[in-house]
């Protein structure tokens, strides 16, 4: 009788031991963006790749994270608004395993971003003006 009820349970970690137990093979950035913005926390997101083909997004507490310029605070590099590269090379280790590293240049951003965005009012009243027909 104990054992019928304790079954579910037993087959229930097990599973779950074996999908914790899959091991990251290797490391990849997948970025957002093609440039970074100074003045201004970037996502650095890196995926793992399992031995068992699954893909998981990586943090800060999987991957060791530098970078030549700025300053890494979780997987968000800072880039000070004075920087005058053009570029920064990030490294990311995987922490379980320091032999699993990814190197990466990326390039700041060049144009400010001050363009105007229009206000939802704007946007709504584009969009409720009658086209005119030309025939």
């Amino acid at each position: 009788m104990l054992m019928k009820k304790c079954l579910p349970v037993f087959l229930f970690l097990l599973a779950f031991s074996a999908l914790r137990a899959q091991k990251v093979d290797s490391i990849y950035f997948n970025l957002y963006t093609d440039s970074l913005k100074k003045g201004t926390h970037n996502y650095i997101n890196i995926d793992g790749k399992c031995s068992n083909g699954s893909w998981l997004p990586l943090t800060a507490k999987e991957i060791l994270f530098v970078c030549d310029s700025g300053k890494f605070e979780g997987n968000s590099l800072f880039i000070d608004r004075n920087f005058a590269g053009e570029k920064v090379n990030i490294r990311a280790t995987l922490k379980s395993n320091p032999a699993v590293v990814k190197e990466m240049v990326i390039y700041i951003k060049k144009k400010e971003d001050n363009e105007r965005l229009k206000t939802p009012d704007e946007i709504f009243q584009e969009t409720s003006k009658p086209k005119s027909r030309r025939g």
